[in-house]
Parts: C-alpha cells; sequence; structure tokens
C-alpha cells in the first residue's frame, strides 16, 4: 500500500501567495452560488486590500505571513497569520499576559496571530476544504503549532474564530478563551416599529426620543452602495474617519489607500451610511455587508449631534437589515450601552497556546475563571435585556 504524502506547511510572503480563486474556496465556499460570503473579511480582495495599502506590512507591526498546508502538493488549507510585534488592533486583548510575561524576564513579542487585522468580527480564520473540513483544520492547527515551537517565539493566537474552530483547537491543545460581544437579532421583523414593540415601554419610549432628536437636526440620512458609492463619499468619509481613530487610537490604522482599493474591488460588499447637511456629508458609518449578517465597522463625523452616533450606527444598520432580510447586526467590539438599544450579548471565541509551559498553565488558569465570569455575565446581562417579559405586558 503507498503511504499518504504527508502535510507540508509553508509560510507565504502575503495573500498573493495562494491564487485567489483557491483562497476563496476555502474562506467563502457559500459564494460558489454566486451569492455573498457569509462575511467578507477572510476574502482574498480584503486581506489585498490590506497589504496593498500599507495598513498591513513594514512599519505597522502586522507582517502578513499567511499559513499554507499542502498534501501532495495540493492545497488543503490556508490561515492569514500575522508576525505581530505588538497587541493593538485585535480587539481580544492579551496586553496584561504580555505586561506579565516581560515583567518575568520573558519576551513576548513579536507573536504569532491568526486573525483578520482590525476586525472584531467571528468568522472563518481556518480555511479550509469544505468537503473534508476535520483534515484541512487539524492540519492547520499542528502547522501553527509546529511553526511556533521552531521559531522560538512566544505564542501563537486564533482571534474571533468560530465555534467549530475552537472545539477543533481544544481538542488539539490550544487553550480556549471565551469572551463576549454585542449582537442585535433579526426573526423576522417586518418594520422598524415591529422591533419597538417587542421592547419594554421604557426602551421603546427611549429610542423613540433617540431618534427624533437625531430627525431634529435637519440632516438627511442616505443609505450608499455599491454604484451609489462615488470617490468624494470616501473623500468625506476619510475625514470622518481619521477624526475617530486619532481620538481612539492616536493614529488610524487603515491608510487612505485602503478606502480606494476597497471601492474599486469591494463596494458591493460595503454600506455607507452618511448624514448629510445640504448636501455635504458631515458623518458617516461604514458597514460591511455578509450573506446574513450586516458588520458594522468604522464611523466618524465633523459635526457633533446628541444621539448622531446612534442612528447612523444602529439604528440605520437595523432598518436596512430588516428591509434586506438579514438576521443580524454585529455592531463591533465592546459597548454595554448597546443593550438598551437592542442588542444582546454573544459568546466569542479565540485559541491561544504558548511555548513557555510555566506561564500557558498560569494562563489556562486565569482563562478557566474568565470562562466562568463571562457565564454569569451572559446570564445576567441576558435578564436585563430591553426586550418586554409577555407576562408582566398582559398584567399591565
Amino acid at each position: 500500500m503507498t503511504p499518504a504524502p504527508t502535510v507540508e506547511i509553508a509560510l507565504g510572503d502575503g495573500v498573493a501567495a495562494v491564487d485567489a480563486a483557491t483562497w476563496d474556496a476555502f474562506a467563502c465556499p457559500e459564494a460558489a452560488d454566486g451569492g455573498p460570503p457569509a462575511d467578507p473579511f477572510t476574502t482574498h480582495r480584503f486581506l489585498s486590500a490590506l497589504e496593498h495599502s500599507g495598513s498591513v506590512g513594514p512599519g505597522t507591526g502586522w507582517t502578513p505571513r499567511p499559513l499554507i498546508a499542502r498534501r501532495g502538493g495540493q492545497v488543503i488549507g490556508v490561515a492569514p497569520l500575522y508576525l505581530k510585534s505588538h497587541s493593538q488592533g485585535e480587539y481580544i486583548f492579551d496586553h496584561a499576559w504580555a505586561h506579565a510575561y516581560e515583567a518575568a524576564g520573558g519576551r513576548y513579542y513579536p507573536k504569532l496571530q491568526v486573525a483578520v487585522p482590525f476586525t472584531p468580527a467571528t468568522g472563518r480564520r481556518l480555511l479550509v476544504r469544505p468537503e473534508d473540513p476535520a483534515e484541512g483544520r487539524a492540519a492547520l492547527l499542528a502547522g501553527l503549532s509546529e511553526v511556533l515551537h521552531r521559531s522560538g517565539l512566544s505564542s501563537a493566537h486564533v482571534t474571533f474564530c468560530t465555534a467549530e474552530e475552537a472545539e477543533a483547537g481544544e481538542a488539539a491543545g490550544f487553550l480556549r478563551r471565551t469572551t463576549e460581544q454585542f449582537h442585535w437579532e433579526n426573526p423576522g421583523y417586518a418594520s422598524f416599529d415591529d422591533f419597538l414593540a417587542a421592547l419594554s415601554s421604557r426602551k421603546r419610549k427611549m429610542i423613540r426620543k433617540e431618534r427624533a432628536a437625531a430627525a431634529a437636526t435637519g440632516l438627511r440620512f442616505r443609505r450608499l452602495e455599491g454604484d451609489a458609492l462615488r470617490p468624494e463619499h470616501w473623500d468625506a468619509f476619510w475625514r470622518f474617519y481619521q477624526d475617530t481613530g486619532a481620538r481612539k487610537w492616536g493614529r488610524p490604522y487603515l491608510t487612505r489607500e485602503f478606502f480606494d482599493i476597497v471601492h474599486q474591488t469591494m463596494r458591493n460588499d460595503v454600506l455607507l451610511v452618511v448624514a448629510e447637511r445640504d448636501g455635504t456629508p458631515i458623518a458617516g458609518a461604514l458597514n460591511f455587508k455578509g450573506r446574513d449578517t450586516l458588520f458594522g465597522r468604522y464611523w466618524g463625523a465633523v459635526e457633533r449631534h446628541p444621539f448622531l452616533h446612534f442612528e447612523l450606527c444602529y439604528y440605520q444598520a437595523m432598518d436596512h437589515a430588516i428591509a434586506q432580510g438579514l438576521s443580524r447586526v454585529e455592531a463591533g467590539a465592546q459597548g454595554e450601552h448597546k443593550i438598551a438599544r437592542g442588542y444582546l450579548p454573544r459568546e466569542i471565541h479565540s485559541l491561544h497556546e504558548f511555548a513557555d509551559r510555566t506561564f500557558r498553565h498560569a494562563v489556562a488558569d486565569y482563562l478557566e475563571a474568565e470562562r466562568r465570569a463571562v457565564r454569569e455575565d451572559l446570564v445576567a446581562l441576558a435578564d436585563h435585556g430591553p426586550f418586554r417579559h409577555i407576562a408582566v405586558e398582559e398584567q399591565e
């Protein structure tokens, strides 16, 4: 009997190391029917836009080194792997681990990170052949562990992975981390008023008040996508993004060229919500579109108005999801204030491995305590959600 070919692991010098058709066949097999991907963030075009725009690469702390698994010369799995020299732009943060490791005399950076840069959205991270996902996942996880231990680096991380990938990673010996994020779910509302009817009276009044205040500004709200997007819209959004980036991170993560490339190659993947005064945009919120989900990413404004952020980032996104029959809106990382507006907590998964076994044991203990705390928090937050309790409403 001829033995099966062994799996070979290689690191590419960028996403171009794998042709776009092969990469996307693994990243978004559902798009083979001509429809959109589940999310666009691991597509070849999105990751290429980050690289070609200089948003990742030299000087950014994100060095693209995609992980490639081959058997018999055929690619069976790929992963968007980066060599990281810091922990910025990840949203499942390990700063405390880095500080503890370095305080003990270790060198935490650089590290290995399987992720979509600057994108706190759950999706596939271990991109494999749909006909045999288990083989590809096992090969990529084993390959990532091999690269870690041969390189002399401190750690390897897989962030915002799917629950199935987290289970596979845990079975392969990685540490599993559970955190939380807030998502809005659409069970089939016919209108925004249908959604409001599901809320408690107090939350319903609050949202109506916030939307009325935004409308009272006299601004015009527009939702732009596809060919309705023009270069001047990106000029305006760049101003908004720079303002937000400077206030939140010190400098924006994305370059101006990134938005030009998105316009050229991804405008059908984008929904841009703008607020205009006399035809001039003064605020905007950038969303990326998935097959069943709208992903809120960035926002900014050159005028300050009460509740404008909520209108552009939350309510307009929900309006769009209802109109298009989408089942979910993900509005990015953090923000318990989202609960009052209908966004409920959901578990988020990541995987972690460490070369230093003593440090690994310490992190494992921390993660066990963190998981218990997150589960308790999820239950508590769900119990205090904005949706009305039918029994109480009937008694009233």
